[in-house]
């Protein structure tokens, strides 16, 4: 159990676990994620913590195949600028472990974003909070639990 597994089953949301064997070499977690549960990589969400303007920190969630836009994550926040969190603070903040940062479940909840991508699918797949675990939920129900909003946040 993780903090956005148990958060899911209080709030009475369909969901599935996916687990599988985590290679620590691995040059991508969300890459490999997608690999071995035999998924599209535009269907597994990174989960990314950035601060604005130097100070608010925020999640972006993207596809793992792709790159978060900072331009666009700052704008999004109703800020000028932003940059990828420090590593303390964001594992501070979340609770989780640099790659295994899940949205759901963090000790402080903060502003949400998810990528627009999202909505094409049933479901969607994000960290379950663990290196090696995910959880696989409708990107609706994903984006009410965190009060998020989509937006697109791909790099152009």
């Amino acid at each position: 159990m993780t903090p956005g597994i148990n958060a899911l089953k209080k709030a009475g949301v369909p969901f599935s676990v996916h687990e599988y064997d985590h290679a620590p070499d691995a040059p991508s977690y969300g890459l490999e994620a997608a690999e071995k549960m035999g998924t599209e990589p535009g269907r597994v969400f990174k989960t990314l913590v950035a601060a604005v303007d130097g100070q608010s920190l925020v999640v972006g969630i993207v596809p793992v195949n792709s790159q978060l836009s900072m331009k666009r994550l700052a704008r999004a926040a109703k800020g000028k600028k932003a940059a990828m969190a420090d590593p303390e603070a964001v594992q501070r903040s979340t609770g989780y472990v640099l790659g295994g940062v899940s949205p759901l479940g963090q000790k402080r909840r903060l502003a949400t974003f998810i990528d627009d991508s999202a909505q094409r699918f049933g479901t969607v797949f994000v960290s379950a909070g663990r290196r090696g675990l995910e959880i696989e939920l409708a990107p609706a129900d994903l984006a009410r639990l965190l009060n998020a909003s989509f937006t697109p946040l791909q790099q152009e």
